[in-house]
């Protein structure tokens, strides 16, 4: 017995060793790109065999002294379907349903659509688009909202893979459906009190104490960004709100290849591709079958997150920011991936200046002055529109109007529909961004109007 007990101490200790080598890696990392990321703060946690390690660096609020701590409280996003697929899982295992079940069978309102599978929604493969996901309306119920993606339908039905938050807030509904409780008091009560996720809440609106400030991208830097409560439309696709320590609980949970909150094969089953044709993600987590790793990461607005499952080691972490990435200057995703590799033993390539991105922001932010430049010649030069006649002179004169109209659909309608969301929705999570496409459109249409007036204004020669 005490040989057992030493050899068990001595694989602890090693394992111990492991995480905190790991994490002093992570720190160090820290140190140097902190600034650079030009995110405000950051909490994490170390998984491993059971052993955690938390961090974190940085301030709650630019400005402001108020450190980031473990226990400080940041929205995860998308890491949100986890929980809900975990939902699922649990009602699937006490025969309340099944994957297989058609959601007409739970939502009266999908009848007159093409059928349409849990299992198909859980792996995004319902026909429902990034950009119907991104629609939603936080003054809606999840009802209202639900009602309409039922009343819409899906906007392909070939069953390829689309990712979208549609597919969960549906999912979202059946739970309430079948289980007879709200979304969030269904997770509360049955995911996070019994993990002891105590410091964890879902958003449905109302005010929750202790979130760190989210900062979104302003230009060349960042600006603080008054909270958002969330809706009962949003909580089942990205609601939740929880800490380091609180996450490392969850992260446990699904590695330790025990039965609790659903059985061991239900957790392994979520890290399986959910179909054929969802091959690289399971039910509420992402793949990456190479690497042998389950993922998911998060986004809202002045925030982005992201979790790591790595079954076969029983390691795992998850990485915290109190801001968001945008085109430009403000990207986060080599703080977060910085963090997770290094946290999991694995070589990061810095992306460096990464200038394609940045190349393009400055295009859009130079393309104002570039046509308040040409009004100021256009005016300089006024005796040279004036002499234009002819076909030729009509063309010259008139062209620079309708591609100031097709520069107006590219950049309201197009550029958005490349980011997978509306320009409200852009504007959410890139204010500077769609400022710069506003001015660009309306100073093209003032250059082009302001040489027909010219043109056909003053003495002619």
């Amino acid at each position: 017995m005490r040989l057992i007990l030493t050899s068990l101490m001595a694989v602890f200790t090693l394992a111990m060793s492991a995480i905190a080598q790991a994490a002093d890696n992570v720190d160090a990392f820290l140190d140097q790109q902190m600034a650079r990321s030009n995110a405000p703060g950051l909490a994490y946690a170390l998984v491993d065999e059971g052993g955690v390690i938390t961090g974190a660096s940085g301030v709650l609020r630019r400005g402001e002294d108020a450190s980031v701590t473990p226990q400080a409280l940041f929205q995860v996003g998308s890491i949100t379907k986890s929980f809900t697929a975990l939902a699922i899982m649990q009602l699937k295992e006490s025969g309340a349903l099944t994957l297989e079940d058609e959601v007409a069978l739970h939502l009266p309102g999908f009848e007159t659509q093409t059928p349409i599978t849990l299992r198909q929604l859980l792996g995004h493969t319902s026909g429902y688009s990034t950009v119907q996901g991104n629609a939603a309306h936080h003054d809606q119920s999840l009802a209202e909202r639900v009602s309409q993606l039922a009343a819409d339908g899906p906007a392909q039905a070939d069953g390829a893979w689309a990712y979208s938050n549609a597919n969960y807030q549906i999912l979202g509904a059946v739970i309430e459906a079948v289980s007879g409780e709200a979304y969030a008091e269904y997770v509360t009560a049955h995911i996070l009190s019994p993990l002891g996720m105590t410091n964890t809440h879902v958003l449905t609106g109302e005010p929750v104490g202790g979130l760190a400030t989210g900062h979104l991208p302003w230009f060349f830097g960042r600006r603080p960004v008054e909270a958002g409560w969330g809706s009962s439309v949003t909580a089942p696709s990205g609601g939740i709100v929880s800490s380091a320590v609180d996450m490392a609980h969850y992260l446990q949970m699904m590695l330790n290849g025990r039965d609790d909150v659903i059985s061991s094969a239900g957790k392994a089953m979520m890290l399986r591709p959910a179909s054929d044709a969802s091959p690289y993600y399971g039910l509420g987590w992402a793949l990456d079958p190479e690497g042998g790793y389950a993922l998911h990461s998060g986004l809202t607005p002045g925030f982005e997150a992201i979790a790591v499952l790595e079954p076969a080691q029983q390691r795992g972490v998850v990485v915290l920011v109190n801001a968001s990435g945008g085109m430009g200057f403000g990207e986060v995703y080599p703080l977060l991936y910085g963090v997770t590799n290094r946290a999991l033993g694995e070589p990061y390539a810095d992306a460096g200046a990464n200038w394609g991105p940045k190349s393009l922001y400055l295009l859009f932010a130079l393309m104002p002055l570039v046509y308040l430049a040409a009004s100021i010649v256009a005016v300089v030069l006024r005796d040279g529109l004036r002499a234009k006649s002819g076909l030729g002179g009509m063309i010259s004169l008139w062209f620079p109007l309708v591609m100031a109209g097709v520069l107006a659909v590219v950049l309201l309608r197009v550029v958005p529909n490349l980011f997978g969301t509306t320009l409200t929705g852009l504007a959410l999570y890139q204010p500077d961004l769609v400022i710069l496409l506003y001015a660009s459109v309306i100073a093209s249409a003032i250059w082009a109007v302001l040489r027909l007036v010219i043109a056909h204004t003053g003495p002619r020669t």
